[in-house]
Formats: structure tokens, sequence, C-alpha cells
């Protein structure tokens, strides 16, 4: 099935119009015709089916006919993420997590964060590609990328466990012990030089609990989609 993204439509829209690269698409990729009927989601948990009542290629037209809801995660996961020196890296990473089951994603500037600009349009492309690819009804949200202890600081009266990943040999709890069955969680992972010992311990002191992933020594980008699937796995029914 090829699902569309229109973020504008919501349950009461009757119709919805396509800008001029998405109809083009639909119109001399797909060749659709008048009457055929496409695969829409809002990204805020709506399916829709529309028909094809215009197929101007620099603008068509679709009636919504029908739509229904998907039941959202029993869980709500934020991965705070350091950007990768490599941008298809993070773009992996991105893919991969949405495909899995992530609700928001922050991207974080650390001490030894090698790339410290991030582009998010191509990251919220990637993102929306993801969520249509594995027909999922929930866009996850994007932050702007944010220094470490602006992180930190702006997480201390939100309400969720919080959790650090790293590699630094002290004392440490495995995610898999960690985690519970529908809960809030934030974890944050570290660039490729890790976080520094000083941004581990103002995370500590701002009551973020350090955990493992395992013995291996990961990348930034498997770092991540580890604890997203850890998560999702300990929340399958």
């Amino acid at each position: 099935m090829q699902l569309f993204y229109h973020p504008y439509i919501s349950e009461t829209s009757k119709e919805v119009l396509f800008d001029k690269e998405e109809s083009r698409h639909i119109i001399k990729v797909l060749r659709k015709k008048e009457g055929d009927i496409l695969h829409l989601t809002n990204g805020k948990g709506s399916f829709f089916k529309a028909a094809l009542v215009s197929t101007n290629p620099k603008q068509c037209i679709a009636n919504i006919e029908s739509f229904e809801n998907q039941t959202p995660l029993n869980y709500k996961l934020h991965l705070v993420v350091a950007p990768t020196k490599l941008n298809d890296r993070y773009e992996w990473f991105l893919e991969k997590a949405t495909e899995i089951g992530v609700t928001e994603i922050t991207p974080i500037i650390c001490d030894h964060s090698e790339r410290k600009v991030v582009k998010l349009d191509r990251f919220e492309k990637k993102i929306q590609n993801a969520m249509k690819q594995s027909l999922k009804a929930y866009l996850p949200i994007l932050n702007p990328a944010i220094s470490f202890k602006e992180f930190i600081v702006s997480q201390e009266n939100v309400i969720s466990k919080k959790l650090i990943a790293h590699c630094e040999v002290t004392e440490k709890t495995s995610l898999k012990s960690s985690v519970k069955p529908k809960e809030t969680i934030t974890i944050l992972i570290g660039p490729e030089g890790d976080f520094s010992p000083s941004e581990i311990d103002f995370a500590k002191q701002h009551l973020f609990v350090p955990v493992s992933l395992g013995n291996s020594r990961l990348r930034t980008e498997t770092a991540a989609i580890v604890a997203c699937h850890s998560v999702a796995f300990i929340n399958e029914d």
C-alpha cells in the first residue's frame, strides 16, 4: 500500500489538495486516475481513504471518503542522540527508530561532538518517509538541536524515567532492568567519543540514571537503535 503524508487534514476534512511535487508523483509516476483510491495519514494518528476527483499534475484533488484511527504506542520514548560525524548514519538511525517506534527525537550537542550543525529539513523528510514506508499514522516529533547542559536543565520538571547510556567504567544498571512496560522514558545517547565525565556527572546530578546497553562498544547510531528496540520489545503484548 502506498501511503501519503498530509499534515493538514483532519477527521472533519472533506477534501485534500496535493502540492505540485506530490501531484506530479501521483499522476505522472504512479499513473493514478480519477476514481482511484489514495491512502493518507496526517501523522497525528489517523488514516484516510480519498478518491481522486482531479488529476491535474500541478495540483490534484481527492475527496475524503473515510478515516480510521491507529492505536498509539503504549509507551512514550524520547531518544536524545548526539549527531554523528557522517549525516547518513544519523539518517539511518532516524529511519529505523521511526519504523521500530519512537515518540520524540532530539539531537544533542556534546563536549565530544564532531558535528554541531544539524539540518532539520533533511532529517524531517527521512522521518516522514520512514513513517509512510512502515505504515504508521504517528509522526515522531523532531526537535531542534540543543546543547547537552541546556537539555538536561530543560528536563528538570518533565515527568519521565531519565536514563543516560555511556561507556565509562562506572556503576551502571542494564537498560533491560531499568525499563518497565507503559512508561515514559528519556534516553541519552552520546557522540562517537562518548559523553565526557563531567557530562555524565552533570546528568547524574539531575537524576539521570546511568545504564548499559550490553558488553559491546557500539556506534552512536547503533546504540540508539539498540535502546529503541529494547524499549519496544519490553512493551510488546
